[in-house]
């Protein structure tokens, strides 16, 4: 069935009804991660986000284009414009080419991602593989009077732009705001305003990423790759932008103003921003040092954390909250997603164990289509996960029902519920059941507890309520949780 969807556009500051630029086709960039250290947990909701985004847009139909890409240079320690590399600093400290450290942290980015089951997107391109098309933006910006060149480096002209154009009208901020909140910054004796940004920067001797250009020997600023980048792989009109809220000014900003700069109009239709996660009410990030990285959540090896928690617990934690809500971590409220993931793959196993009714159905395809509706509603609404895992958790309450012979389902509409549970389970919240390290022990280890509940089943059949008890109370004592069934038994385990 066609679905109607609805997404909240950043630039109008309301929720609007998805009409792609093409019909049946979706041109989506997402901002990428700045490779010079282990992604954290802040990574991690976008990712999550546009992926589950990425995922529907699929799902209902559309064939789409999804380009994030990687930072790997520009990206200053100090602000946008000034500072050393923080790639080619790394690279410095440990004596390394900069392209060593960005190659492994971009690996670990990718190790990390498919941990968490974020699909690759369709083009990953990298900041120093454009340089090329950077320079040519640049150009473009140059030669239609919005930007300067200034002792080796170019700077975007903001207060001209703003005369015939409004900079901050993604933000909401206008230019008067923008100069009064600017600080005194190194170089700014290069700006005609502290508010122009840089486009290209001329590098200073001791920069060791540098490429020859027009103006200098130097590098692109960071706001020009997104902008090039997504214009070359999606055309000078596309759908949807991407990322962190923390992005919106002055990235995302600057990245409009490039574009209207450079081509005389708007480059992107829809944009989207997720909020932050935050710890002790604080964004979690690195500018701050108070971030976990996603190995450490994966180990358990932080002071912060009391134990590991798994990838798709870490994928539930952000999906039960609403990508534009803030989400505050807590070993407490991970736990609790914990169990609520548990419960779902629960629920996803037992539908297995069902056996459909040859007489009456009591509980019909009514409920399975209503079910499959408000899944739908929730997803249309602006990626409601929340209300999907909701609805989801009330399926479970029908599935124990089932199990418990308490209700009947006819073998039609439990295959119907079966599809529905895993397609909004799986497909598209991404979940999945987990295996471990990959190498078959969390398989193996879960055959080993059927096994011994095999044991406790047959002791129970010969009334040997010694053995039965055993293994029962030694499960319970390490947080099993057994359930007996008409059919057999069923088991969780609660940490």
């Amino acid at each position: 069935m066609e679905q109607k969807l609805i997404i909240y556009n950043t630039l109008s500051r309301k929720k609007e009804e998805f009409k792609p630029v093409t019909p049946g086709r979706v041109g989506m960039y997402v901002c990428g991660p700045t490779v010079y250290g282990d992604a954290h947990l802040g990574h991690a909701r976008p990712a999550i986000t546009f992926d589950l985004l990425f995922r529907y847009l699929q799902h209902i139909g559309y064939k789409v284009r999804y380009v994030r890409n990687i930072t790997d240079v520009g990206h200053l320690e100090h602000d946008a414009d000034e500072g050393e590399d923080k790639i080619a600093k790394k690279a410095r400290l440990e004596e390394l080419e900069p392209m060593e450290v960005a190659q492994y942290y971009t690996n670990r980015f990718h190790d990390a991602m498919n941990a968490l089951n974020v699909l690759p997107p369709s083009i990953e391109p990298h900041a120093t593989g454009h340089i090329i098309e950077q320079i040519q933006l640049v150009e473009e910006i140059l030669k239609n009077g919005y930007a300067y060149e200034s002792q080796g480096s170019v700077y975007f002209d903001v207060e001209k732009y703003n005369r015939t154009h409004h900079y901050g009208k993604l933000s909401g901020r206008n230019l008067e705001d923008v100069i009064n909140h600017s600080r005194e910054l190194d170089g700014v004796n290069e700006k005609r305003n502290q508010v122009d940004f840089a486009l290209w920067k001329c590098a200073q001797p001791e920069h060791i990423m540098r490429w020859p250009s027009p103006w200098s020997d130097g590098f692109p600023g960071w706001h020009c790759e997104c902008t090039a980048m997504g214009r070359k792989y999606l055309g000078n009109h596309f759908d949807i932008h991407g990322g962190g809220m923390d992005l919106i000014f002055p990235h995302h900003e600057c990245e409009i103003a490039q574009a209207v700069a450079s081509q005389g109009s708007d480059m992107v239709n829809y944009w989207m921003h997720n909020n932050m996660i935050t710890i002790n009410g604080q964004k979690m990030g690195k500018s701050l040092n108070n971030f976990i990285t996603l190995a450490q959540f994966f180990s358990g090896e932080h002071e912060a954390l009391t134990q590991a928690y798994s990838p798709m617990t870490i994928r539930f934690f952000i999906l039960q909250a609403h990508y534009r809500s803030t989400v505050d971590f807590s070993n407490e409220a991970l736990q609790a997603s914990e169990r609520g993931l548990s419960r779902l793959m629960e629920g996803l196993k037992n539908l297995e164990r069902i056996t459909p009714a040859e007489g009456p159905d009591t509980v019909g395809t009514a409920y399975v289509e209503e079910l499959r509706r408000k899944c739908y509603d929730a997803m249309n609404d602006d990626l409601n996960s929340p209300i999907v895992i909701s609805h989801l958790f009330d399926a479970c309450r029908v599935i124990n029902t089932l199990l418990d012979k308490k209700a009947t389902i006819s073998a039609d509409a439990l295959k119907e519920l079966t599809t529905v549970f895993r397609t909004f389970a799986l497909d598209i919240l991404g979940l999945k059941e987990e295996t471990g390290n990959g190498n078959g022990r969390e398989e193996a280890f879960g055959k080993v507890v059927d096994m011994l509940l095999e044991q406790r089943r047959i002791a129970k059949a010969n009334k040997d309520w010694a053995t039965s008890d055993k293994i029962r109370d030694e499960l319970a004592s390490l947080g099993f949780e057994i359930k007996d069934t008409k059919d057999g038994f069923s088991w969780t385990l609660n940490r």
